[in-house]
């Protein structure tokens, strides 16, 4: 009987991007978040609330530093603790996806050396376990307003638009890292850095009000500014709604995303090889 072989060949082209081999490998992405789920809180002592102690602890740091030390001021009518954890639920899924999908490709290089599947899953799945994070830590949002006495909106039905966005945003940076870390592993050592400057430009311990009007069409090119500021606002109305500047964080996703991917599958064709 004569052999069959498969022969792969790496695709070109702006339109060969490889999307639809997505859905043919998802059970593999099932298996990888799950894995990812499971290495997460495997041997740990608080389990999943990990998933709320990160926020928590700098809420706390927040509250006293920004809202007690240096007296930044905050939306009248609106509990100093509940405007930063407001804020840091969004900004705390980003940054793991972030991190997450960065390092996905050097933590599984034995994979990527050995056996051909879409890589584009390993940045993709790597985010799916800091979803479980966010609805655990988005949950205690909801205990809080409660317990402050404040109600919810129709405004709420936003947020899977605004947490689809910080995906976008995590995605987006975690394809262009990761292939680059494949390749320059001293990367690693900058994405600690590169969320730190972030975290500044980021309306976390402030209100985007309070950035003045000529730099604020800047200010929102970084796509995390329009996210954070549209949580505070479906959550506790602690926000302006979604407007100009908003808008000006959604569409500077595209062209990035577009740009990310197109990247990413032309590092694609020598991955293996350099990992």
């Amino acid at each position: 009987m004569r052999d069959t072989y498969l022969e792969i060949r790496p695709s070109r082209g702006v339109a060969k991007l490889g999307l639809s081999e997505l859905w043919r490998y998802r059970d593999l992405a099932y298996f990888f978040v799950w894995r990812d789920v499971k290495v997460r809180y495997k041997q740990t002592i608080f389990g999943g609330a990990w998933a709320i102690i990160q926020p928590l602890v700098l809420m706390v740091v927040f509250t006293f530093v920004f809202g007690t030390v240096l007296n930044v001021e905050t939306p009248p009518g609106v509990p100093k603790p509940l405007f930063y954890y407001a804020g840091l639920v969004p900004w705390t899924l980003f940054s793991a996806s972030f991190g997450a999908a960065s390092t996905s490709l050097t933590a599984n290089s034995t994979l990527v050396s050995k056996i051909y599947f879409p890589r584009l899953l390993l940045p993709l799945s790597a985010m799916g376990s800091g979803l479980v994070d966010f609805a655990i830590a988005l949950g205690l949002v909801f205990v809080m307003i409660f317990a402050y006495g404040m109600g919810l909106s129709w405004n709420v039905l936003w947020i899977p638009l605004f947490t689809l966005m910080a995906l976008l945003t995590a995605f987006m940076m975690g394809l262009l890292i990761s292939a680059l870390n494949a390749r320059y592993r001293d990367i690693t050592y900058a994405i600690p850095y590169v969320l730190q400057v972030l975290l500044f430009v980021t309306p976390l311990m402030y209100s985007s009000t309070q950035i003045p009007e000529r730099v604020r069409p800047w200010y929102f090119l970084n796509p995390m500014a329009g996210v954070v500021e549209g949580f505070r606002w479906a959550l506790i109305d602690a926000a302006p709604p979604p407007g100009p500047m908003t808008l000006v964080s959604a569409a500077i996703l595209l062209p990035l995303l577009v740009a990310g991917l197109l990247y990413f599958r032309k590092a694609e064709r020598t991955i293996a090889d350099v990992i």
